[in-house]
């Protein structure tokens, strides 16, 4: 790779791209080679060919995948529910986290401790790209906490109302990806599109088809904002992420 660029997409985001197969130590990843704009990146689909839950993906994969291929920064596309009453098509940059999953592998390291840290999760630099990106689509970007919940299911009213305090939009897909980018020393950031009024904030029932239409609808400016932000990133990155593992161990 050239530019040192990942990009991994979730639901209805798929570029067009030559298929290429990255054989990494957590298994065999299914990716594309495609530019955006006039930038060459690895596009990685997060749910693989027979899209799997967000419980059953390899998230160790995707990242060493990026990483195998030569990336050093990682975008990552998510689809969120609002807690915080956003419009719906707005898009949102998450600037922390907080987790409520169980049982997805999360760190590199299982033999030894290592604890990185975790002060500012999403590399600065591509936020500050990405919200540049946004605002020359005369679009204001929506930042906040990004709450990750288990899934498959959807929320209830009563868990979203447990959440709401913890954070703005909720989703199911950013962890373990943000803290397994910051173990491998990757620039990591996401660009959240906001599909639908988390469970009990609106009347309305939620439909798992409102996320392919909310992305169909949506998906150009998508585009244009990442090829904005690819073109304007400085091929020396200025951020500390690439440190993250230089005080980590015992």
């Amino acid at each position: 790779m050239k530019t040192g660029i990942a990009v991994i997409g979730g639901v209805g985001f798929r570029p067009d791209g030559r298929p290429c197969d990255v054989e990494t130590p957590f298994g065999r990843v299914s990716a594309l080679r495609t530019s955006i704009g006039d930038s060459d990146v690895l596009f990685i689909p997060r749910h693989g060919e027979c899209h799997l839950p967000p419980h059953k993906i390899d998230y160790r994969a995707l990242v060493c995948a990026a990483r195998t291929e030569g990336a050093s920064r990682v975008i990552s596309i998510n689809t969120v529910g609002t807690m915080s009453y956003h419009e719906m098509g707005c898009l949102f940059i998450p600037v922390d986290f907080v987790e409520f999953t169980w049982g997805r592998k999360n760190t590199f390291f299982e033999e030894r401790a290592v604890h990185v840290e975790m002060t500012k999760p999403y590399c600065p630099e591509i936020a500050n790209h990405l919200r540049s990106a946004i605002r020359s689509q005369a679009i204001e970007p929506h930042e906040g906490v990004y709450v990750c919940a288990q899934g498959p299911h959807l929320e209830s009213p009563a868990q979203i109302r447990m959440m709401r305090p913890f954070g703005d939009v909720v989703g199911m897909t950013g962890y373990p990806e943000v803290v397994l980018a910051r173990e491998l020393g990757l620039c990591y950031a996401s660009l959240c599109l906001v599909t639908n009024p988390a469970c009990g904030m609106s009347d309305q029932a939620f439909q798992a088809e409102d996320v392919l239409g909310g992305m169909g609808r949506f998906q150009e400016t998508i585009w244009q904002v990442l090829a904005e932000t690819l073109a304007s990133l400085p091929l020396t990155r200025s951020c500390s992420c690439f440190a993250a593992l230089d005080r980590a161990r015992f």
